[in-house]
């Protein structure tokens, strides 16, 4: 009989020491200190671990990545933002940068912007910024200059500057009713518009577009002769 009440009794006295023991667990955990996450970021491993160590934190590597500014075996990003709190005894995930994804970028510069696009497209890159501008010298949607340029560091963000061609000059047409075909052509070839001729007579009659309205430069002049 002593036997069947000591049973229940020793079962008791397990359970509460059970709960005692989870409980005071609890108590020490929920008061472990409470620690700032350091920053991680391009920093290498062994910097990266004495920070957390120092901190009661510990390094864990969740992944690699590409990246052109951070180089190979440094820390790229951390699941914890640097500065917040964290518990003791955590660990910090970070991802492991790989390096560029390329070595090196094409000459971009006299190729079209279409054509630029396709040599960065099979390099896996691709243009950020286009800048466009005047220039007198290089055709429209070639490209003048390229950032960074080949002997450069690789970067993902691919910058190029982009002829828009001369700037358009414009002028009053002049009147060239009564003036000589030679005398009209002198002019014009001044102006850099072109002329094209109706007629057979050495003296201009008439004109198309009419006197003071506005050309640009590399437009047609029409003359009528008599």
């Amino acid at each position: 009989m002593n036997n069947l009440i000591k049973i229940p009794l020793y079962v008791f006295a397990l359970i509460f020491v059970g709960l005692v023991f989870g409980y005071l667990t609890f108590k020490i955990l929920s008061f472990s200190r409470t620690v700032e996450v350091p920053a991680l970021y391009g920093k290498n491993l062994v910097e990266a671990n004495e920070l957390l160590t120092g901190k009661g934190l510990y390094l864990k590597i969740e992944g690699e990545d590409y990246d052109s500014n951070v180089p190979p075996g440094y820390i790229l990003r951390q699941d914890v933002p640097a500065g917040n709190k964290v518990k003791e005894r955590r660990g910090i995930k970070v991802i492991i940068s790989k390096g560029p994804r390329v070595h090196s970028v094409p000459v971009l510069v006299n190729e079209t912007l279409l054509n630029a696009e396709y040599l960065l497209f099979q390099k896996g890159l691709k243009i950020a910024k286009v800048i466009r501008v005047h220039s007198d010298t290089v055709e429209k949607d070639m490209i003048l200059a390229q950032k960074p340029t080949p002997d450069e560091r690789v970067s993902d963000t691919i910058t190029v500057l982009v002829s828009l061609g001369p700037h358009e000059v414009i002028y009053y047409c002049p009147d060239f009713k009564g003036m000589s075909l030679e005398q009209a052509r002198e002019i014009a070839e001044r102006l850099n518009v072109k002329v094209e001729i109706g007629g057979y007579g050495n003296h201009v009659k008439a004109q198309k577009p009419w006197p003071g309205t506005h050309i640009k430069k590399g437009e047609i002049i029409y003359l009528q002769t008599e």
